[in-house]
């Protein structure tokens, strides 16, 4: 992680089902204002009209089997026109962007969970980002089986949610093998534990990326 306080930064929290993504993305939200870092609090897939539409293809229960390719195509299509109008735009307005998942979630997700080709992925991402990546990752981790029974506590299942634990294990296998190899752009944090101690955690990683004093 390379801490930098005098421009815009692109940040990412990541995590599966039921790991506290939307508690703790409102946590880092509050720690922004707080600390006076002007920014904009968005989400993948989604962020613009275009791309929340994309999203409610992509999460939607259907009959029809949806191929894995078209899958990882709009989950693409979304992210090019996220990173046109929105993402882009921010950063340049000198605004930090906060973002629930980006592009480590599209190679877990399509790819560990999936078994969509790396390559294929790295491709995608070369051609949509063009070199843009976040400067911090927030990952979330949880063992699968409390995460899914956490998320089956909430609202009814998405398309995603429906998967086997097979999937899910995959997944977390994904995850854990991008934050190993980028390591200096991500911060593991244990949400297994209550809420105090996992963001005390966040805490101390922004904290430390932003060369910050206790207030």
């Amino acid at each position: 992680m390379q801490p930098a306080t005098n421009k815009a930064l692109f940040i990412t929290v990541e995590g599966g089902e039921g790991v506290g993504k939307t508690t703790n993305m409102a946590y880092i939200r509050d720690f922004m204002r707080r600390h006076n870092i002007q920014h904009t609090h968005t989400r993948e897939p989604g962020g613009t009209p275009l791309a929340e539409q994309l999203r409610e293809l992509l999460l939607a229960k259907r009959d029809e089997p949806v191929d894995e390719v078209a899958e990882l195509l709009m989950v693409f299509a979304a992210r090019a026109q996220h990173l046109k109008r929105k993402i882009l735009p921010s950063l340049a307005a000198g605004r930090t962007v906060l973002c629930d998942r980006f592009t480590d979630a599209t190679y877990a997700y399509q790819g560990y969970g999936r078994g969509l080709s790396l390559a294929l992925i790295q491709q995608l991402e070369q051609t949509v980002q063009r070199g843009v990546h976040p400067d911090l990752t927030i990952l979330l981790d949880l063992p699968v089986d409390v995460g899914l029974q956490r998320a089956s506590d909430r609202a009814a299942l998405d398309r995603f949610e429906c998967e086997k634990i097979e999937f899910f294990n995959r997944v977390r296998e994904g995850y854990l093998a991008r934050a190993k190899l980028n390591s200096e752009r991500f911060a593991v944090i244990d949400a297994s534990r209550d809420l105090a101690s996992v963001q005390a955690d966040i805490e101390q990683v922004l904290m430390r990326f932003y060369q910050l004093e206790a207030l």
